[in-house]
C-alpha cells in the first residue's frame, strides 16, 4: 500500500540528490564565404577583426569545449591562409573579376603554347629570306666577273655612189647611197648562265650626218660559247645638203672617193642568273672610225683592232 509522501519526506530527498548543473548553451562559429574573406582582405582587417569573430564575455565559459576548440583553430588556419596567399594576387592578373583566374591561367599557357610554334615558324622565315638573298647576292656579284665578250670582227663596203637630186620637200642637194656588211664577234664566257642579246641600231655618220643604219637580230648565247653575227648597214639616197659639197664618185667623172666615217653602236646582255629573280645586265659601247675608199669596194677594212673603241656603259 503505497502512502503519499509528506513534505519532510520529498525535503530530504530533494536535499540528498545532486543539484544539477545547468545546460550549456551551443554556439555555432560562422566560417567566412570567399566574398566576405575578400572583403576583409581588401579592408586590411584580419578575420580577428571581423564581426564573425565574436568576443564573447563568456569565452572562460566554453574555452574547455572540445567543440569549440576545433571551430577556433579551424577558424585560425582560415586566417593564416588568407594572410600568407592574400586573394589579391590572383586579382590582379585579371581586374574587375574576383575568381576563375587559374583558369585565366591555364588559357594564357595555352596561348603561349599556341604561339610559341608560330614564332618559330617566323624565325626560320626569316632566316630562308635571309640565307636567300646573301646566297642571290653571291650569284650576282659572280656574274659580273664573266662579262661578255665582243668585237667588230670585219666591216666591208659593197657599194657607194654620190648623185644629184631632191629631197622629200624639193629641195636639190646631193645624195648618197652605200651598202655595207658589218661582221661582230661576240662571246658568253658564263659558266653557269646564258645571255640573251641585243643591240642598238648599227649607224654609219659623216662626220654629224647619219648615212646608213642597220639592226642586228634579238638572239640567246649559252654558257661559254660564241657567235658571229653579220648585219647589214644600208643607206639609201640620204640627202647631204651642204655638208657633202666636196664628196664625188667615179660615175662623176671624178677620182675615186675617200670618205671618213664613224660607226656607233651599243650591245646589251641579259644574264638570267637565278632565272627571272636574279638578273644581271651588260652594256658595251662600240665606236670604230672608219674609211671608205671607192677603190677598194668589197674589201675588207684592214687594221679594225686600232680602229675600234669599247668602253662599259650606255
Amino acid at each position: 500500500m503505497h502512502h503519499a509522501k509528506t513534505d519532510s519526506e520529498v525535503t530530504s530527498l530533494a536535499a540528498s540528490s545532486p543539484p544539477r548543473s545547468p545546460r550549456r548553451p551551443i554556439y555555432y562559429v560562422m566560417s567566412p564565404s570567399h566574398a566576405d574573406a575578400e572583403k576583409m582582405s581588401l579592408n586590411g582587417s584580419s578575420p580577428g577583426g571581423s564581426p564573425i569573430h565574436y568576443h564573447h564575455p563568456h569565452h572562460q565559459r566554453y574555452a574547455s569545449s572540445p567543440i569549440h576548440h576545433s571551430r577556433e583553430s579551424s577558424t585560425a588556419r582560415f586566417s593564416s591562409h588568407l594572410k600568407n596567399n592574400p586573394p589579391w594576387r590572383k586579382l590582379s592578373h585579371i581586374p574587375g573579376s574576383g575568381a576563375g583566374s587559374v583558369n585565366d591561367e591555364d588559357e594564357d599557357e595555352d596561348d603561349a603554347d599556341e604561339a610559341s610554334p608560330l614564332r618559330c615558324y617566323a624565325c626560320l622565315f626569316l632566316l630562308f629570306v635571309l640565307l636567300f638573298t646573301l646566297f642571290s647576292l653571291i650569284l650576282w656579284g659572280a656574274s659580273k666577273s664573266y662579262k661578255p665578250k665582243i668585237a667588230v670582227k670585219s666591216v666591208v663596203f659593197e657599194s657607194y655612189n654620190i648623185q644629184a637630186g631632191m629631197d622629200y620637200t624639193g629641195v636639190p642637194t646631193k645624195m648618197m647611197s652605200l651598202n655595207s656588211t658589218v661582221r661582230i664577234a661576240f662571246r658568253n664566257p658564263g659558266t653557269f648562265f646564258g645571255i640573251h642579246v641585243t643591240s642598238t641600231p648599227l649607224e654609219l655618220y659623216f662626220y654629224d650626218l647619219k648615212v646608213a643604219s642597220g639592226y642586228m637580230k634579238e638572239f640567246y648565247e649559252s654558257r661559254k660559247s660564241g657567235r658571229v653575227v653579220t648585219t647589214m648597214v644600208v643607206g639609201r639616197q640620204v640627202p647631204l645638203y651642204g655638208g657633202g659639197s666636196g664628196l664625188g664618185s667615179r660615175s662623176n667623172g671624178v677620182a675615186p672617193a675617200v670618205v671618213p666615217l664613224n660607226l656607233t653602236f651599243v650591245v646589251r646582255a641579259r644574264a638570267h642568273v637565278l632565272g627571272y629573280l636574279v638578273k644581271s645586265k651588260f652594256y658595251r659601247r662600240v665606236r670604230c672610225g672608219l674609211v671608205l675608199r671607192e677603190a677598194h669596194l668589197g674589201k675588207p677594212i684592214r687594221r679594225l683592232a686600232s680602229a675600234c673603241e669599247y668602253h662599259e656603259g650606255r
